[in-house]
Parts: structure tokens; C-alpha cells; sequence
């Protein structure tokens, strides 16, 4: 489902993009690499909760990088919200 959203245009990639996406008032539905560095959490965490944006911390970096055809990210930010909603039902 993921790489169907990045084909759609509906996925900004790595830490920085969905923080000023989401700054910039951009919702949706945002996984966190369960590996990602406490530095980037602390980045990202307090903002999504701060916004109310959901959020699940599942899978590595590589595995949520390849899962849209690109090197390891830390952070997605799935936009489409039918897109966003179905990717959360999967995950829970």
C-alpha cells in the first residue's frame, strides 16, 4: 500500500520534508522507523502529537525506504487521505 501511495503522489519522504509538511498544515498518516535515532524522533514525535497527526513507529529504515522504492527514510507522510486511512487499518 505504500508504494501504491508513492505512486500515486501521495508520500513526502525523510524526517526534514514531513516536518515542514506538517507545518505547512499537510495531514495525513505518518510512519516512523523504529530505528530512526532518539535525535529524530525527538524532532518528529512532539510535532505530530502536538498536531494530532497519526503516527505508528513499525518497521527499519531500509524496510520503509525500499517499501517506496528508496534508500533508507526515517519518516513517511502518506497524504491521500483514503490512501492514509487504509495503510492505518493495516498497521493496527
Amino acid at each position: 500500500m505504500l508504494g501504491m501511495a508513492r505512486r500515486a503522489g501521495a508520500v513526502i519522504t525523510g524526517t526534514e520534508s514531513v516536518r515542514n509538511a506538517i507545518r505547512a498544515s499537510e495531514t495525513g498518516f505518518v510512519v516512523v522507523a523504529a530505528d530512526a535515532s532518539p535525535t529524530q524522533q525527538r524532532k518528529l514525535l512532539p510535532l505530530l502529537e502536538a498536531r494530532r497527526i497519526p503516527y505508528q513507529i513499525r518497521f527499519t529504515r531500509s524496510e520503509l525506504g525500499g517499501s517506496v522504492g528508496r534508500a533508507p527514510v526515517t519518516a513517511l507522510l502518506v497524504t491521500e487521505n483514503g490512501l492514509a486511512s487504509r495503510i492505518r487499518e493495516l498497521l493496527d
